[in-house]
């Protein structure tokens, strides 16, 4: 990164340790009835195993707020409450042992809820996140601005900042969130100059999976290349899983963060004399729930193999009717058949590969070993 990561007070999710310096956290959000806590904590479970180290769930009743003890119990991650309208909903997740609150303490009921939600977080040492949509900005702000802006955002989120400083809460984060990417820029960065709260930065209601993914990656990419964000959210209308999958290809992207394999393959060409998609997606899907950090290339000839894929720790050059497997551009193995015998092969070699990876490492350790 050119740009330093800008310079912010820590603030604590539970076991967590967000800005000041921390690598950037990510989270997602269920999407099932928090009141189904069956449901709700097999959903936490899928978005834990995927990476996801915070999960916000929605809690807008009271058949929620009773679920919420046992979501925490069996969760593996510090939970965070979305709360609207009822600052009752906040105290019981609270209770319930949850380690962050998603509030806007302009719709909670005003002062005397605000003070008793911010003293109930300030003795159990919950994180609240002042969390700022384009779509709900108070009436008086639109009024002033003409709108939404990033300009009306940023007051707004700094007017309920200043209700928890002045009762002596600082474990605070803010997020300025727009459907716009250009309006999320904007508000970002007008905010990271007035303050040096930590900030989870998203973009609000971005799509489904192929347009959620293209501008989230806009957006957070920007944001993150130019230092700004502590924890993130991709929203998807889609699996929540998939939110995580895609903000770790940002991260990894950029050299934030890494996390499990990264796969690369060639676009096609005329070139081309395997089918070269469905090799790649079939060997992306093996790859997926793997942990261990490692570069895989599936590539659709010998041009784009060996030679363009040379840094990559192991890949596969498709053919006619013959496939090249190679490590790191040397050539270890030449397999003949069609895709599926391609991808059996390559499978075995990359399970060949990990396997004396973690021999190497484990062999590195006992020699580290007093």
């Amino acid at each position: 990164m050119t740009i330093p990561r800008r310079q912010t007070r820590t603030v604590r999710l539970g076991s967590l340790h967000i800005g000041g310096g921390h690598p950037v956290i990510v989270q997602s959000m269920t999407n099932t009835r928090t009141s189904d806590a069956e449901a709700t904590i097999r959903q936490i479970d899928r978005l834990a195993d995927a990476g996801a180290e915070a999960v916000r769930l929605a809690v807008p009743d009271k058949a929620a707020a009773k679920a919420l003890p046992a979501i925490r119990k069996a969760s593996p991650v510090p939970l965070i409450a979305d709360i609207h309208f009822n600052h009752t909903l906040a105290l019981a997740a609270v209770d319930a042992g949850f380690e962050g609150l998603r509030i806007n303490p302009g719709n909670i009921g005003g002062e005397k809820p605000v003070a008793a939600v911010v003293e109930a977080a300030k003795a159990a040492d919950i994180c609240i996140r002042i969390g700022v949509n384009s779509g709900s900005v108070e009436k008086d702000l639109l009024a002033k601005y003409g709108g939404p802006t990033p300009e009306a955002m940023v007051e707004s989120a700094l007017s309920h900042v200043r209700l928890l400083e002045e009762r002596g809460f600082y474990n605070t984060k803010i997020s300025l969130k727009s459907s716009s990417v250009p309006h999320t820029l904007t508000a970002y960065r007008l905010l990271a100059d007035r303050c040096d709260y930590p900030l989870h930065i998203g973009i609000t209601e971005a799509g489904t999976l192929l347009s959620g993914a293209v501008k989230s990656s806009v957006g957070l990419g920007i944001l993150l290349a130019q230092g700004l964000g502590d924890t993130l959210r991709v929203s998807l209308t889609h699996d929540p899983v998939r939110e995580v999958d895609v903000a770790y290809m940002i991260l990894r992207s950029l050299g934030l963060r890494k996390r499990g394999p990264e796969l690369i393959s060639c676009p096609t060409c005329g070139r081309t004399r395997i089918d070269l998609t469905a090799l790649a997606e079939a060997v992306e899907r093996r790859i997926a729930a793997f942990p261990q950090v490692f570069t895989v290339a599936v590539m659709g000839c010998e041009v784009n193999g060996p030679g363009e894929a040379a840094e990559a720790d192991i890949g596969i050059a498709g053919g006619a009717g013959k496939g090249t497997i190679f490590r790191k551009g040397a050539v270890i193995r030449t397999v003949s058949g069609a895709t599926e015998d391609l991808l059996a092969a390559f499978m075995e070699e990359i399970a060949i590969f990990l396997k004396e990876e973690h021999n190497h490492e484990d062999a590195c350790r006992d020699r580290r070993a007093p």
